[in-house]
Formats: C-alpha cells, sequence, structure tokens
C-alpha cells in the first residue's frame, strides 16, 4: 500500500471519529471543559498533521516545474511570513536582488520547502530577540537561498539525523518537515546544506541549478 493510500484510508476515520466528538460536545458542553476533552482534540489534530506530512513526503518528487523569477518568489515568501513574525517581535530581515536567474521549478512545492525552513528557524528563536535572515546570490551553477537565525542551535548529534524520516526534537514535532524540504529541494536537482553551532543559531542553503 502507498502512503497516499494508507494515510487516506487513516485520514477518514479520523474525520469521522473528530465529526462523532463535535455532536457529542454539541449536546454535552461540559465534555469540552475538560482537560482531557483538550488532550483528545489536540491528539487527533496531530494525527492529522502526521497523515498531511506524510502526503508530501510521498508527493515531494512530483514536480511540475514553471520559468519562475526566484527572486519575486523569495520576496513574496518573505512578505506572507513577515506579519506571523512581527507578531511575535522576530526580526525578519532579507537581502534579494532585484533579479536573480530564471529558474526551472514547481513553485508551489519550493514555496512549502522554503516556509518549511522559515518554520523551523522561527521555532529555534527566542520571541522578541530572535533575528532571521533570509537572502539569495547568485552562482556559477544558479542560485544560493540562505535562510539564517541566531536560536538555539542544532548539536553535532542531531546534524546527523535531521533529514532522516520521523526524526523530532520538537515536542508536537512529526519528523517530516526537514525530510520534505531535502527531497523537493533534491527532486529540483539541488542540495540542501545546512551550519549551525549549538547555542548560537543556523544556517541553512538551498542550492537550485540554473
Amino acid at each position: 500500500m502507498t502512503l497516499s493510500k494508507f494515510s487516506h484510508e487513516i485520514r477518514n476515520p479520523i474525520a469521522l471519529i473528530q465529526s462523532e466528538l463535535q455532536m457529542l460536545a454539541a449536546s454535552h458542553p461540559e465534555l469540552s471543559e475538560d482537560d482531557d476533552w483538550y488532550s483528545i482534540m489536540e491528539n487527533l489534530e496531530h494525527i492529522r498533521d502526521l497523515l498531511d506530512d506524510l502526503s508530501r513526503y510521498n508527493n515531494a518528487e512530483r514536480l511540475s516545474p514553471v520559468q519562475t523569477d526566484i527572486a519575486a518568489l523569495l520576496r513574496s515568501i518573505a512578505c506572507s511570513f513577515r506579519p506571523a513574525l512581527d507578531y511575535l517581535g522576530i526580526s525578519l530581515k532579507t537581502d534579494i536582488p532585484e533579479s536573480l536567474p530564471l529558474l526551472s521549478l514547481d513553485q508551489t512545492k519550493i514555496r512549502q520547502a522554503l516556509l518549511n525552513l522559515l518554520r523551523n528557524a522561527q521555532e529555534a528563536v527566542q520571541p522578541s530577540q530572535g533575528v532571521i535572515s533570509v537572502s539569495a546570490t547568485q552562482i556559477p551553477e544558479g542560485v544560493c537561498i540562505s535562510i539564517c537565525d541566531n536560536g538555539c542551535g542544532i548539536t553535532d548529534e542531531q546534524l546527523k539525523e535531521i533529514f532522516h524520516p520521523f526524526i523530532t526534537y520538537k515536542p508536537s514535532g512529526t519528523g517530516l518537515g526537514l525530510p520534505v524540504t531535502k527531497q523537493i529541494i533534491e527532486a529540483h536537482k539541488g542540495r540542501l546544506e545546512v551550519h549551525s553551532t549549538s547555542g548560537l543559531g543556523t544556517e541553512f542553503q538551498v542550492f537550485l541549478r540554473g
């Protein structure tokens, strides 16, 4: 059974359980005030998130590339992510040239990959003290995109495992965000590198070919 089929088969009963619980809460409002009720609903949401990530992981290599203005795409991604960072008091710095080489990309999946890296950076930094920077430069083979943060960093032991599926160091993580990101980038014939110092911060570099 493929991951997509597996995910679909589980998603349907989960949706039914959630609907039935919502109907139960409508008839008995006191249930939703119980701490155990919140825990049940939170765990169901976690299962749905895991199923979504499984689907992304299974489909990461299926691309629909088009000629893309990567500079414009990066500015759009930064603009869409900035309000969430502003709310948390996290500074977002950008250094994106006015023009970069056109690249053949699946825009939806590259956006997903870069947003994954930005979310990782957001979760690594301290609100009101965090700084995240996004920069891009033209290189001989294409474009290098850098996403840096001044967060908690990644230990040497963690660096050995962060791209392995289902390995996570977050309380509610699925362990599929970085593997999906790596798959998407490699499906574009690019590569993903990470440099980190525990306690000081992390830099992810995305190399995309022209």
